[in-house]
């Protein structure tokens, strides 16, 4: 008898059964490949996280090492996650919750590390001498647990409860990126800034057909923990949209004076997961192989309390532009970085654009507050009815005492409460659970409180799930909740891309970008990009500009690539800067939604400055100063000292610098202030000074006005004059405002230092003007999230009232 394939026999006594190996093999594959593609290395689109993070802060959570509590040793947080929840090795949990924790490595941390977590050159400390305890935005992500939010999935012996996903109050997946490699496919997602996600976020929930350009006025792009710039935003577009893409990301350097002779770069910061040991190793590196000159020394002086420090010597004669080009080119000062969105969505994993991974989130949000609210309605009803119950027996609660000592079991008390007071079983059962010296201290009047709060929120409660917009309001309100606490500024710098030769160009490095004429615009919001205006380049063909966010100049210069400009800043100080990584947007059509923010690119920290006006350093012009409290002065930027930023005038007390301009003799200075009064004079009134002047007096200003605008007019030039005045009082929301637009030549001159003439009539709830601007071009205002406003088309009185114009403005400007 022939025995057929795969059936089982038995020899010597052991059953025996053949199977075909590669069937075998290639299902054993498929459940290993989806072991690990479900179970470990890949992220859920809705919270961002792999299992064994979501573990790690799930027991984390359960096991109350919350912010406000001391840390534990890591080792017992592994403990307890591997022995009740991940059926893997200590290891992989440890550097789970290290990642967690590192800030080089996650733009929000989730951990708060105690000990040494490792850095970006070495690893951590064992978990045996490292502790732990949840981060305080860790508990945005396992808020309401509790509530019925998410569904619960066995662990691994099916012994314990764990969540199959976190409620997640943050966009977790974007803010703080992912990476992992999973069988056939792989993961890698940078981080980005909490408040820009949680905007895009809000736009998306209450625009549902927003479009991934609209998603980027609000994420422009990554923002890396180390800070760094992004070269070239093309690569993070595509990867908006399809989930794929790479960019490049550049250190952040100055160049400085580090001695009378000696010029040095200074690194600050790196690009993403660079460390400075090996960035130290390639350069060391490069110039044994002579591939990088002009270096002298390489230092790190790096420590706690000033952070990252690179300190790169040049030898005399070399051009630091140069130099930095070389390092830029051979070593990881330049880095890139390759995205693939790849996340489970379903349990399936998929490649996602932004779009579709914020919709994933706001669909898991909505589904969390739903659950969450129809929880905690379910309560309080259930409360309600025990409260209702209360009420009834609080009434004549010596007749309920009596019938509870007169029966015979409990049985027959709830029998008896049921009827004679027509109680259901549920409030005869709470009243006899209850202790009698309870029983006897609920008062009429708190329960009857109580009872009304519990049907203000039941009515609140079905409001939210009776209402899709209300819903979507609640999740909007949520957000703004976890970017106000957790939110931090931009850290990563954003430019447009760079012209690179190849490896092999005998071009020196200096010449990487050649030094054309280019115009810089500053925006009135901040925002600067550079215009080519080489007449051979396509880009610098003339044309209408697009209306887009942020669309009005403030201030513009003329001058190369290469050159020398300087920005001046409201606390009277010039900072130098160079526009090569500037964005390059064509002329005929200027966006300066895409233009970097001009003090990020300076590198001030302090946000309480602005930049008032530009200037190329290489004219004689005299430069045109004026103060919020009228002082008014003129300097030729000659002999200027050779350092990255100083003094342009002297500012006393708290005055502040609001305007910067070119002001050649024969131009005329023009001054606006708060309280509806122009003053016009000739520019020659102000002799030109020194740097460290102080100035003159520019214009008598009435009791609490201020200077709101501050230029200069060239001379015979047909200009206007833009105010617009609103109350200082107004609510937010309720923004009104009105706008006049009147001709220069209706402006009476008058001598310096004098107090001007009325330029718009305030009706009744106006007391400021709250922006102005005089020019020759074309003028356009600006709410303060820099959308447009419309100006009226028609010319007004000198001293007449404004129009009524559609909503609040805060900035006024030419068009580009």
């Amino acid at each position: 008898m022939t025995e057929s394939p795969g059936a089982p026999h038995e020899i010597a006594g052991e059953r025996i059964e053949d199977i075909d190996i590669s069937e075998e093999m290639e299902g054993s594959f498929l459940e290993y490949a989806y072991s690990v593609i479900y179970s470990r290395a890949l992220p859920d689109a809705r919270d961002g996280l792999k299992p064994v993070q979501r573990r790690i802060l799930f027991m984390m959570d359960d096991m109350g090492l919350r912010p406000e509590k001391g840390h534990v040793k890591s080792a017992r947080v592994v403990g307890e996650v591997m022995g009740k929840l991940h059926p893997h090795g200590d290891s992989s949990i440890y550097d789970a919750l290290v990642r967690l924790a590192q800030s080089f490595n996650m733009r929000l941390p989730l951990i708060d590390g105690h000990g040494n977590f490792g850095s970006l050159d070495d690893g951590p400390a064992a978990s045996r001498y490292t502790e732990a305890r949840l981060a305080g935005a860790a508990l945005a992500m396992t808020d309401s647990l509790d509530e019925d939010v998410v569904d619960f999935v066995p662990n691994y012996d099916n012994q314990i409860m764990q969540p199959d996903v976190l409620p997640s109050a943050i966009p977790n997946l974007l803010v703080n990126g992912a990476s992992g490699i999973a069988v056939g496919m792989a993961t890698n997602l940078a981080p980005h800034n909490l408040i820009e996600v949680v905007d895009g976020a809000k736009h998306l929930l209450f625009n549902p057909d927003a479009t991934v350009d609209e998603l980027m006025e609000y994420i422009p792009g990554p923002d890396l923990p180390g800070g760094g710039t992004i070269v070239g935003l093309d690569g993070v577009k595509d990867a908006y949209r399809t989930g794929r893409g790479a960019f490049r990301t550049r250190a952040k350097v100055a160049v400085e004076q580090l001695g009378p002779r000696r010029t040095g770069l200074v690194v600050t910061e790196l690009p993403y997961l660079v460390g400075p040991e090996r960035v130290i190793e390639k350069i060391k590196q490069g110039v044994e192989a002579k591939k990088l000159s002009g270096i002298s020394d390489l230092a790190d002086l790096t420590d706690r309390k000033n952070g990252l420090r690179l300190v790169i010597t040049l030898k005399t004669g070399f051009a630091p532009e140069a130099v930095l080009e070389q390092l830029y080119r051979y070593t990881p000062l330049e880095d890139s970085f390759s995205i693939n969105s790849v996340a489970l969505v379903k349990g399936q994993p998929q490649t996602l654009g932004l779009r579709e991974m914020l919709r994933v989130f706001l669909d898991h949000r909505i589904s969390v507050i739903t659950r969450r609210t129809e929880h905690r309605l379910a309560k309080r009803r259930d409360r309600l009815h025990l409260v209702a119950g209360l009420l009834i027996a609080i009434l004549d609660i010596d007749e309920v005492i009596q019938l509870i000592r007169t029966s015979d079991d409990s049985e027959t008390a709830r029998t008896r409460l049921m009827q004679v007071f027509d109680l259901t079983e549920v409030q005869a059962e709470y009243i006899l659970e209850l202790r009698l010296r309870r029983l006897t201290k609920f008062s009429r009047v708190e329960l009857e409180a109580e009872r009304d709060e519990l049907n203000a929120e039941i009515e609140r409660l079905l409001e939210i799930l009776g209402s899709d917009d209300r819903l979507r309001g609640v999740v909007a309100e949520e957000l703004d909740a976890a970017a106000t606490a957790w939110g931090t500024p931009r850290r990563t710098l954003l430019t447009g891309a760079v012209i690179r030769p190849t490896r092999t160009a005998a071009a020196s490095a200096s010449l990487e970008v050649a030094d054309t004429p280019c115009s810089v615009l500053l925006s009135v919001t901040g925002r600067a990009l550079r215009v080519d205006r080489d007449p051979e380049s396509p880009e610098s063909t003339r044309g209408a500009p697009r209306a887009t966010k942020h669309g009005a100049v403030r201030s513009s210069a003329e001058g190369t690539v290469r050159g020398e400009f300087g920005a001046l800043l409201s606390d009277g100080t010039l900072h130098r800067f160079t526009p090569v990584d500037l964005p390059l947007v064509p002329a005929a059509s200027i966006a300066f939604s895409a233009g970097a923010k001009l003090l990020d690119y300076l590198g001030v920290t302090d946000k309480k400055l602005s930049v008032v006006g530009i200037t190329a350093l290489d004219q004689d012009t005299p430069l045109g100063l004026c103060t919020l409290q009228g002082t008014v002065k003129r300097v030729v930027l000659t002999d200027l000292p050779a350092k990255p930023s100083f003094e342009v005038i002297g500012l006393k007390g708290d005055d502040q610098l609001v305007g910067a301009f070119p002001a050649p003799d024969g131009s005329e200075f023009a001054i606006v202030t708060s309280d509806a009064q122009l003053l016009r004079f000739d520019a020659a009134a102000v002799r030109p000074q020194g740097r460290p002047a102080s100035g003159m007096a520019g214009m008598r200003l009435g009791a609490d006005a201020r200077v709101v605008f501050a230029g200069a007019v060239p001379a015979g030039a047909e200009a206007r004059v833009v105010t617009i005045a609103d109350s200082s009082i107004t609510l937010p929301g309720t923004d009104v405002a009105t706008a006049k637009i009147t001709d220069w030549a209706e402006i009476p001159p008058k001598g310096r230092a004098t107090g001007g003439v009325r330029i718009q009539r305030f009706l009744k709830w106006e007391d400021q003007i709250a922006c102005a601007w005089v020019g020759t071009g074309e003028p356009r205002a600006l709410a303060a999230d820099g959308s447009a406003r419309k100006l009226p088309t028609e010319l007004g009185k000198r001293d007449g009232s404004g129009q009524p114009i559609d909503g609040a403005a805060a900035f006024v400007g030419e068009a580009p």
